[in-house]
């Protein structure tokens, strides 16, 4: 014998109809495949967000886009040493206490040609990758060169308010890497020592990173930047790695010998 529930759904059926229960099932089913297919559209729409994100701090980071771990050529032991601590510096970053026990600084010292700078965009270009870590690298002898023209008054190129921008932003970006500090100079001018002081002791008051790159060894670097300077460096976690090993530019006479290979990018190579 048929239940009332069994004929109600037959009659339903003869008339084209679907009972409650077949419409209460029918609304789950669609519910469930619109939710999902919203969570699909939410999730790519973050995917390009976070996309076009990483390439705007890569804009504006001014990086080498060669200076990769993958252009690296670990050929030495101290490239190598160097190379551990650069990538245990970025693990680091997963732990979000670390990130916010203060400020952290790598300063790499060594001869020219040795592969800092190139180790020193590596390690920005992962962490731009992985954590959207705003990056901005400069040159200090360029950035003294525009302090010292942003006091003439009379110049029509808005280079005072240039540099006054320029400094906000060296003040404010999450990594900031000065590269050639100090370079071809025994010591810096006291105005310019007091400068570079108070902009790393900015930093470290605001948990911003730094890396450092010079030529000096640690001792020349010292008296370079003054001890006011020097001190501000030392408030850092810092991690010091010294570069030894051979130089990979070309010489005078490599570039004079013809060249049998196909032109292209050298890695380790500071342009």
């Amino acid at each position: 014998m048929q239940s009332i529930k069994d004929r109600l759904e037959q009659l339903a059926r003869s008339l084209g109809k679907t009972t409650q229960v077949s419409q209460v099932t029918d609304y789950e089913a669609l519910r469930k495949e619109f939710e999902a297919k919203a969570n699909r559209d939410v999730r790519q729409m973050q995917l390009e967000a976070k996309k076009k994100r990483i390439e705007q701090i890569h804009g504006r980071s001014d990086l080498n886009p060669k200076w990769t771990f993958t252009n690296l050529i670990e050929d030495s032991q101290d490239v190598r040493e160097a190379v551990s601590i650069a990538k245990s510096f970025i693990a680091a970053h997963d732990d979000p206490s670390w990130r916010n026990s203060g400020s952290h600084m790598m300063l790499f010292y060594g001869d020219y040609g040795r592969g800092k700078s190139h180790i020193a965009g590596s390690i920005a270009h992962e962490l731009i990758d992985r954590y959207e870590i705003s990056v901005l690298y400069r040159q200090l002898s360029s950035l003294l060169e525009m302090r010292y023209f942003s006091y003439d008054y009379s110049a029509k190129d808005d280079i005072g308010q240039k540099f006054r921008d320029i400094t906000q932003e060296l003040m404010t970006v999450d990594l900031l890497i000065l590269d050639e500090v100090c370079v071809n100079e025994m010591q810096l001018k006291k105005s310019a020592q007091s400068w570079l002081g108070t902009l790393l002791r900015q930093r470290y008051s605001q948990n911003k990173n730094c890396i450092l790159i010079t030529n000096h060894d640690l001792a020349g670097l010292e008296q370079a930047v003054g001890p006011y300077c020097f001190e501000s460096i030392r408030e850092y976690d810092t991690y010091k790695v010294r570069f030894s090993g051979p130089s990979r530019r070309k010489t005078v006479q490599d570039e004079l010998q013809p060249n049998t290979t196909k032109p292209g990018y050298v890695p380790n190579q500071v342009r």
